[in-house]
């Protein structure tokens, strides 16, 4: 016997998640040092703990959707997977962040933040590694992971916040910027490894 696949019930399953990830939104953005309890939760949803926890069984796979969900709305990817998004990505990434500041300035100020962008720590440092591998084939190790963590952090949204704060950059600008110093960094490396030429 054939199972029936209600249309409309696969419809309300999808809405009710993505009213859960919106409350979580609404969450970080009104509280961001809150706990993210699951009670909290269900009081700013209007989503039972049951259904909450049919959805997402534990807060880390709540926490890894809601990174993912908030990474997708952006727009624009999240991580370079070649070593000219490095220059490429940035002024977009940056201005695409503007539209979402709440949810960034959270997830840099509270402890749940914390540990959803640590969470993704290890595909993040893989994302580096690999768009950046032709040139650090030529350095020494530590020279590499000095590389590597310095494009990172200047890719990163903390890069984004700190030219906000500090500066009053627009996003935009700010994504300018780090595309701008990634490039300096860039080419210093290469003359590093005495090869100068461009991917």
């Amino acid at each position: 016997m054939t199972k029936y696949n209600s249309p409309l019930r696969a419809d309300q399953t999808l809405a009710t998640r993505e009213r859960i990830l919106a409350s979580v939104r609404v969450i970080f953005e009104q509280d961001p040092d809150s706990a993210l309890s699951f009670d909290r939760l269900a009081e700013v949803s209007g989503v039972n703990r049951r259904t909450i926890f049919r959805h997402f069984p534990t807060k880390e796979d709540l926490l890894d959707a809601f990174w993912n969900s908030a990474n997708a709305s952006l727009g624009v990817r999240f991580w370079p997977e070649s070593e000219a998004d490095l220059v490429d990505l940035p002024p977009r990434l940056f201005a695409s962040l503007d539209g979402i500041e709440g949810v960034v300035r959270a997830s840099h100020s509270s402890a749940a933040g914390r540990d959803m962008r640590l969470r993704a720590n290890a595909e993040r440092q893989a994302a580096f590694r690999k768009s950046l591998s032709a040139l650090t084939a030529g350095l020494p190790p530590e020279r590499a992971r000095q590389l590597e963590a310095s494009v990172q952090l200047l890719f990163s949204a903390t890069a984004w916040q700190t030219m906000k704060d500090y500066w009053g950059l627009s996003g935009k600008d700010a994504g300018e910027a780090a595309a701008w110093a990634i490039r300096a960094l860039l080419t210093a490396a290469r003359a590093e490894t005495g090869n100068t030429r461009e991917p």
